[in-house]
Formats: structure tokens, sequence, C-alpha cells
């Protein structure tokens, strides 16, 4: 089994966590920018995240999210949020990728356009969903570098999204997705059964 199946097999859903252990930072900061190698749609990264590590905070989140226990008692919790405008970054994503070499201007020149003349025109729920959709792609990135670094971590999409957006004075283009708790395990979590390959899939 490669190393990238282990860390797989070993990710679990963990909701009890030790109150005492603290991740800094940095290390924070570390794993969210590696994981911003995560594809998105037209390379936006409408990702966008709110990182909560007081402990006053935490608690207002608790009461927040269901009075799930895991939200306090965590190290910290990532709030991975969507950004329905997040095409209005495209020239300084395209700039740089022409800059480091990535690609050349004409083709940078095009998605510009291109992003430019789509996007805008979409209606917010299809943005909105391409959000969310990126956003489950970064998330799991996420879940699989804090497992590697020997974290443990758990989804949470069980909150209420709007006192959320309220409390964190989010502005009309951003929305609350999930909260990922990530921290050390105080418990063991459950294995969980999977259903077959055959079920789910169909081979043409």
């Amino acid at each position: 089994m490669s190393h990238l199946e282990r860390v797989m097999k070993d990710r679990k859903s963990v909701r009890v966590y030790d109150v005492a252990y603290k991740i800094d930072k940095k290390e924070l900061e570390e794993i969210l920018e590696l994981a911003t190698s995560a594809p998105s749609s037209s390379n936006l990264q409408s990702w966008r995240f709110i990182v909560i590590q007081d402990q006053e905070i935490k608690k207002e989140l608790r009461a927040i999210g269901n009075n799930q226990a895991q939200i306090e008692d965590s190290s910290a919790i990532i709030a991975v949020l969507g950004d329905t405008e997040a095409y209005k970054n495209v020239e300084e994503i395209y700039k740089k990728n022409v800059s480091l070499g990535y690609m050349d201007q004409s083709i940078a020149d095009r998605t510009i356009n291109n992003t430019q003349s789509l996007y805008p025109n979409l209606p917010k729920q299809t943005l909105a969903q391409i959000a969310s959709y990126d956003a489950g792609l970064i998330s799991m990135q996420i879940l699989l570098l804090a497992k590697e670094r020997g974290y443990d971590t758990v989804t949470m999409g069980g909150f209420d999204k709007v006192a959320f957006a309220k409390r964190f004075e989010l502005p009309e283009n951003q929305f609350p997705i999930t909260l990922i708790a990530i921290g050390k395990a105080a418990a063991p979590a459950f294995n969980t059964s999977r259903l077959p390959v055959e079920k789910i899939t169909t081979f043409y």
C-alpha cells in the first residue's frame, strides 16, 4: 500500500478531541497553502477561509453549530467559504501564470476575456454551485494533508449558515459551506463501511 493510500485509509471523522492540544498558526497556514493546489473552475479558486483558534469565538460558534462539542474542543476550526465573485480575480491569477512562465500571454488574454464575458452573467445560484464544488475539492485536500501530518479532522455541514454569515460579517458575495475541525483525537473514530464499487459504478 502506498503512503497516499495509507493516509486515505487512516483518515476518519473524529468528533472527540484533546482540548489541550494546539496547532500553530504557521502550520495551519502551510496546510491551507498546500491545499490550494486543488483544481477549481477556470482556476478561479473560489474558496475563502476563516480560521478560528480563539476559544471564546469557538464557544460562540458551537452555539451556531448545533452544539457540536468538536467545534469547541478541537485545536481550530477552518470555515470553508465560497466566493460568487471569484471571477474578479481572473486578471491577477492569469497575469501571474504568465510571469511564472506557466502559459503564453495569448492564452492568458483569451482566458481572461472568456471569463469576463461568461462568469458575471451567470445566475448567482450557478456561481454558488461552482464555488461549492470547488470547496469540496479543497476540503478533501485539507483533510488528507492534516492526516499526513498526524492530525485528525471532521467536516460539518450542520450549522446555521445565516447566523454564521452574520457573526463573521461576510460580504454578500461570500457564503459558508463547511466547517472543518482539526486537532488531535482524544478517542478513536468509528470505522465505517462503503458501498461496493459495482453498486455505484457503471462501465461502458
